[in-house]
This record gives structure tokens, C-alpha cells and sequence, in this order.
């Protein structure tokens, strides 16, 4: 693979190890997982010639593990799987041992989900005679702790704080974020239920229930708080959504316990302490003469398979409690990047039907061949510890208990020079920010050769593909040409989702997308995305209108805004003191929003 300037300023600034090349990097992976197979109790026989593939596969952008294998590969205590989630309980030592293990984790690289849904809302008692102060306020120490530790040594963590809708601290979660100096280092997301969802849909009013007692504390108008929900996401991005019940009943071991949350991007859910291993394959690798060349590629999601499971074998992980259950569900999570590019290269646009019927035809391959290498592993290897209480139990032996997922790949589709997971292309021509401020050059190979070979490229359309980002309505580019080189903010938000909802039938896990909005959006746009995911069954969705992290608190708190207290804003439905952030109104007592 001919290396990028920018895959080579991510390698150098987050992979290489001193005097490492990038060829080094990719040995080194593909040892590490060889060694794993040796200490097999029966060795593959084919496991040199297995790690030459893989290697020669990862060098050629066909196929890369998550960000923590490239990192920790072949050092000592090698932690290498990206997901992670630490259950907080209802108890004080409890609540901080969650923020030492996260801690932990997030120093090797690994992101952290938290469901803060157990603890006791604000101002409930404590034993002590005291009052609770509610999720809130520990997801602060929460965030605190993160900002202190650099994951894997080069970034700043990453976690997802989930609560579910019918917990009474909802209000004050979903509004939390309109102030942009909290909760930096979350991404937020609202645990809907399936009664939630259907009390939204009858215009009904739905129960808050204090978790420590199981008593309803009040009643909420849910249609009110679905709304709120909309409208601070389009305020500042967060919080998204996660449909728990239909995520729950897609948990492949439920005799173990609940799903409470996932990882930081929302695509894989996870039982307490679990941790989940991620890789994907770079589609557009796999054109040939003008059509997916499916077989390459289903050779290719077999190798996948079988480096995710050789990966559990060799990780270190941080706690005993994450080895044990991680080791007994064996989770992997294969999924894809490049779809983008792979439909650019095959005269797709995104939002065609066409190119959704592709992604069923390859989302199905995947699925199909991911469990079919799973079974082979099974016979070989010995099904996941947990199979016989496990859902695939009297249907399939599988070496895994999940084998799916479509993850965000940001980094490591940089290294491959592909487009994002199943996202469209942000840009056409952009200006990546990453690596604590580095600022890397893209514009799209594609649409230069393609302008070039058609004769209408020149120095001026460059200047303008720069300055505008997509060439959409540009004039001097040919509308074929304008229709297939689609971005973010030129597919419809509905594209957006029926996009993640072919994806998600064919995903174990979940599916990382963001909905992307103009900025002139409105956020009734937000709440019609919101519907339509639940109704396409996805498991959970993230809408980031542009533009929308921008805004600035005005006024705060229960106590009033930022002047005296006569000068508060009030709630007009309840008299509550409202959260005002750009061009929206909240009220975190009663759940009245407007924006603007």
C-alpha cells in the first residue's frame, strides 16, 4: 500500500513505535496473533501462512484490527480491544472503583460505556442521613478522571454515559450538555424503551421510577420529552438515542445478565466489565472489472474472523473481572469501511435506491460469512465458553457469541485511504482536525482523476472543491459527476437512516452513523430522524446538525439564570427556572423546550 501523507503523520504520530516503519508495525501485528495460534491447545497447521496473509492484507488497506492492536501489539501486557463497559452501582466506593477501572482501560487505549441508570436520583436519602446527588453530578467525576488520562498514550479518553428515560433525573441528563464546558469527554445517550416509544406515539404520559425502590416519583409527558431530546441534540449534538429493549433482545446471552450500554460510538452493546475486539474491512479494496468482487471479499471477512478471535487469545486486559467474561462470549465485532468509495467506484451515488440495495447484498455477505467462519473456528477451537445458555444454543455452534459490527473506523480508514465506515464522504475536498490540533489536507483522488479524465479540471474548480467542500450545485461539474460524488450534507437525514437500518439487519451488534443536518435544519428534522430509526429498527442513532457545538449558555441551573434570581427566565408551562443555549429553551422541570 502506498501510504498517504496523512496515514503517515497518523502512523508516526499514534502507532510507530521509535525507529518502527509502517511495514514493521504490520509484522509486528500479525507475530503477535501468531503467537496466539502456537499456544493453541491444537495449532492451526496453516498459521504461517495465515499471518503472511494477514500481514500482506493490513499493508495493502484490505483488512485492519481496532486502534488499541495496532498500538499495544507485541508489547508486554498488550491490552488490544477498543470496547469496553464498567457498571456503576448504587453505592459510593462502588461509583469510584468504576472511575479507577475506566481509568485503567482508557491508559491502554480501550473507550468506556457507562449506564449510570442505577444510582438514586438527586436528593434521594443516603444512609448517613444525607441526600443522593444523582447521576449528574458523579458523571462530573466521571469526566474529570478522563481529562486526566491519555488514551493509549496519545489520545484523550473516550465514554459514553447512558440513562434511561424513565429514570427521574432524565431532565437534567438530556440538558446537561447544553452547557459546552460539561461533559467534555462523553458522548451522551437517553436508553429508550419500547413503552416510552409507544407513549411518544399515543401522546401519553409515562412513569419515573426511583431505581433504589422501584416507586413511580412522577409522571412525565412523553411526547415533551422526546421533543426535549430533539431539541438539545440539535442545540449541541447530544444527546442520541438507544433503543435498550430492542437492543436487549438481541443480547446473545441474556441468562448472564442485562444490557445496560455500549461503547463511546454507540455500536457495540455490552454486558457489565465485557470488552469487544473490532475490525473492518475496506470494501472499496475489493472492486474489480467494475462489480464487487465477492468472493475476494468473503475470503477477506473469514481472515477477519479469525484475527478478532486470535486477538481475545492475546490481549492482557486490565481487570479479572473483563478477562472472564470477554474470554467465556468471545465478542468480536467485523465491520466495514470504504462503502463510500466503494460506491464512487462502482457509479453509485449514496442516496440512490441502488446503493441500498447493495449494502443489503453486502451487509448479508458479511453476516453469512462471519458466521461461517465462526462455526469452522467452533469445530476447531471449542464453541465460546458460554454457548450452551447462549441464544445460538440448538441453532449454530459458534467460536463467538457476536461476530458483527459497523464501527466509526476514523483512524484506521485514514491508514487504509478509505472513506469512514458506511458513511458518505464528509467532504469532498476538507481539512481533518486530529491528533490534539494537527490540521491534514484531504481532497478525494477519485473526483481529480475522474475530472481530469473528462476534461474539466483546473486549477479554479480545485480552488472552489476546497473552499465549498462538495461540488453538489458547483458549477463546470457534470451532474452525473455532482450526483455520485454525494456528501454528508447532501443526502437527506431519511437517506442517512435508511442507510444504518439496512446495515443494522445484518449487524450482531449495533451500527456507529451520524445523521448529519444543516446548519439551517429545524430541529423538528431531529425528531422526525429519531422516528424513523426506531421505526427502521435500529438500535440506537446520533444526529449532528453542523455548526450545532457552537452555542454558549446564557443562563443555567435550578437556581435561576446568570443574573439575580428576578431576573431568571421561567418555564411558561411550569415556572421553572429554564437552561437557555443558543436559539433553545429548556426547562429540566417539567421538559417544555423551544428553539429557534
Amino acid at each position: 500500500m502506498a501510504l498517504s501523507r496523512n496515514a503517515l503523520a497518523v502512523l508516526r504520530r499514534r502507532y510507530l513505535r521509535p525507529g518502527e516503519t509502517p511495514d514493521d508495525l504490520f509484522r509486528r501485528v500479525a507475530a503477535t496473533i501468531r503467537a496466539a495460534e502456537a499456544r493453541l491447545p491444537d495449532p492451526p497447521a496453516d498459521a504461517d501462512a495465515f499471518a503472511d496473509r494477514l500481514r500482506a492484507r493490513m499493508a495493502a488497506g484490505e483488512l485492519l484490527p481496532n486502534s488499541p492492536a495496532l498500538m499495544n501489539a507485541g508489547r508486554p501486557d498488550g491490552q488490544l480491544a477498543a470496547c469496553f463497559v464498567v457498571p456503576v452501582e448504587d453505592d459510593t466506593a462502588a461509583i469510584f472503583d468504576a472511575i479507577k477501572w475506566a481509568a485503567m482501560i482508557q491508559r491502554t487505549g480501550g473507550g468506556t460505556g457507562f449506564s449510570f441508570s442505577r444510582l438514586r436520583p438527586a436528593g434521594d436519602p443516603v444512609g448517613d442521613g444525607g441526600v443522593a446527588a444523582g447521576p449528574v453530578a458523579f458523571m462530573e467525576a466521571f469526566d474529570r478522571a478522563t481529562a486526566a488520562i491519555a488514551q493509549g498514550g496519545v489520545r484523550r479518553g473516550a465514554n459514553m454515559g447512558v440513562l434511561r428515560v424513565d429514570h427521574p433525573d432524565i431532565l437534567d441528563f438530556v440538558t446537561v450538555k447544553l452547557d459546552p464546558d460539561r461533559m467534555r469527554n462523553f458522548n451522551l445517550s437517553v436508553a429508550a424503551t419500547d413503552a416510552f416509544m409507544a407513549a411518544v406515539d399515543r401522546g401519553e404520559r409515562y412513569a419515573l421510577r426511583n431505581p433504589r425502590t422501584g416507586a413511580v416519583v412522577r409522571e412525565l409527558d412523553a411526547r415533551r420529552v422526546f421533543q426535549l431530546i430533539a431539541d438539545v441534540a440539535w442545540q449541541c449534538g447530544d444527546p442520541g438515542m438507544l433503543f435498550i429493549d430492542r437492543i436487549e433482545a438481541a443480547n446473545p446471552t441474556p441468562a448472564l445478565g442485562r444490557i445496560e450500554a455500549t461503547n463511546p460510538c454507540g455500536e457495540q452493546p455490552l454486558l457489565p466489565f465485557e470488552a469487544c475486539v473490532l475490525g473492518s474491512v475496506n470494501l472499496s479494496a475489493f472492486v474489480r472489472d467494475g462489480s464487487v468482487d465477492e468472493a475476494a471479499l468473503a475470503a477477506a471477512v473469514r481472515d477477519g474472523v479469525r484475527m478478532l478471535d486470535d486477538l481475545i487469545d492475546a490481549s492482557a486486559f486490565p481487570l479479572p473481572q473483563i478477562e472472564a467474561i470477554t474470554r467465556a462470549n468471545r465478542k468480536i465485532g467485523l465491520g466495514v469501511m470504504g462503502w463510500a468509495d466503494l460506491l464512487i467506484a462502482l457509479g453509485i451515488p449514496y442516496d440512490d435506491d441502488e446503493a441500498l440495495a447493495l449494502a443489503d447484498r453486502v451487509g448479508a455477505l458479511v453476516e453469512r460469512e462471519s458466521l461461517a467462519m465462526s462455526e469452522r473456528l467452533a469445530e476447531a477451537r471449542g464453541p465460546f465458553s458460554n454457548w450452551p445458555q447462549s441464544t445460538w444454543a440448538g441453532t449454530r455452534r459458534l467460536r463467538n457469541a457476536t461476530t458483527t459490527t459497523v464501527a466509526p473506523t476514523g483512524t484506521i480508514s485514514i491508514l487504509a485511504g478509505c472513506s469512514s465506515g458506511i458513511e458518505p464522504l464528509y467532504a469532498v475536498a476538507y481539512e481533518r482536525h486530529v491528533l490534539d490540533g494537527e490540521v491534514l489536507d484531504e481532497m478525494h483522488p477519485a473526483f481529480e482523476r475522474i475530472a481530469r479524465a473528462r476534461g474539466f479540471w483546473s486549477d479554479a474548480l480545485r480552488d472552489a472543491v476546497r473552499a465549498r467542500g462538495r461540488v453538489r450545485g458547483l458549477d463546470g461539474v457534470p451532474a452525473d459527476v455532482q450526483r455520485l460524488f454525494a456528501t454528508a450534507h447532501d443526502v437527506a437525514p431519511e437517506r442517512h437512516v435508511q442507510m444504518q437500518a439496512v446495515f443494522q439487519r445484518y449487524s450482531h451488534s449495533g451500527v456507529s452513523k451520524t445523521v448529519n443536518l444543516p446548519r439551517d435544519a429545524p430541529p423538528e428534522a431531529v425528531a422526525r430522524a429519531y422516528r424513523l430509526a426506531y421505526e427502521l429498527g435500529c438500535k440506537g442513532i446520533t444526529v449532528y446538525r453542523d455548526g450545532s457545538r457552537a452555542g454558549q449558555v446564557l443562563a443555567y441551573g435550578r437556581g435561576g439564570a446568570t443574573g439575580g434570581e428576578g431576573d431568571a427566565e421561567r418555564c411558561p408551562e411550569c415556572g421553572g427556572a429554564v437552561r437557555r443555549a443558543g436559539g433553545c429553551v429548556a426547562c429540566r422541570q417539567c421538559g417544555w423546550s423551544a428553539c429557534a
